[in-house]
């Protein structure tokens, strides 16, 4: 959705298909998480995944709306591929795997990597939205 459409669309099916596994992934963490962390991501996953669904419906955000959703929904993105990318780096080769260390370099690279183009996408979709409105 976000290549096609430049959002994640929680009225179309695909995005009402995204907001439910997301739901279902972030609420398997509690019962197995072994690290704290891993419960802060899922209860924020869960908080963003709610604030994008209902941000339409939120009278208050007024012309913010869209802007929200659309925030939101794609921080979802982000919340996810942080710690899958965290998890494969930590197990893959197996026996050998390329991070042993949370403050590794290339851990960090990669989760600035994944910062980064989340801000440039970020960008992409505000001025996509802002063009829409004009």
């Amino acid at each position: 959705m976000l290549y096609r459409h430049g959002r994640i669309d929680p009225r179309s099916a695909l995005g009402k298909m995204y907001g439910g596994f997301m739901m279902l992934g972030a609420v398997t963490v509690y019962p197995i998480a072994h690290a704290p962390v891993s419960l802060v991501i899922a209860t924020l996953t869960l908080g963003v995944l709610a604030l994008g669904f209902a941000a339409r419906h939120l009278r208050v955000l007024g012309r913010a709306r869209p802007y929200v959703e659309t925030v939101a929904l794609s921080l979802s993105v982000l919340l996810l591929l942080l710690p899958t990318a965290t998890e494969t780096l930590r197990r893959v080769p197996d026996g050998h795997p390329l991070v042993t260390d949370l403050a590794s370099p290339l851990l960090r690279g990669v989760h600035l990597a994944l910062l980064a183009g989340f801000a440039v996408g970020l960008v992409i979709q505000i001025r996509a939205l802002r063009r829409r409105a004009i």
